[in-house]
């Protein structure tokens, strides 16, 4: 499977973006999704995952009530709408598709820059 993120962008600080990730191949409508963020000088973390059927969704306490993740299986996408930006959000998303402790694939990942 092949996984492509865009939606980045640059965004004032209370503003919102709307990332999108596009998977292509098989083995899709089966596997958690999810969304992880890399910002400068740091390690990669964990943002959001939702389950196969869109049942269970999680959230990194940074981001609860903020940002919601969503998924269209016929589209073959996953979706993470980020509102009321702060400027610590600023960083690279990747989507990742299969368990969130180990994805057996990555997208190229989408800036997001939030300016004060």
């Amino acid at each position: 499977v092949q996984l492509q993120a865009s939606g980045g962008g640059l965004v004032q600080a209370g503003g919102s973006l709307r990332l999108s990730c596009a998977a292509s191949g098989r083995s899709f409508t089966w596997d958690t999704m999810a969304w992880f963020r890399q910002a400068p000088g740091k390690e990669r973390e964990f943002v959001a995952a939702i389950s196969w059927n869109g049942g269970t969704t999680n959230y990194a306490d940074s981001v609860k009530g903020r940002f919601t993740i969503s998924r269209d299986n016929g589209k073959k996408s996953v979706y993470l709408q980020m509102d009321s930006l702060k400027t610590e959000d600023t960083a690279v998303y990747y989507c990742a598709i299969g368990p969130t402790e180990s994805p057996r694939a990555w997208g190229q990942g989408t800036l997001v820059t939030v300016s004060s």
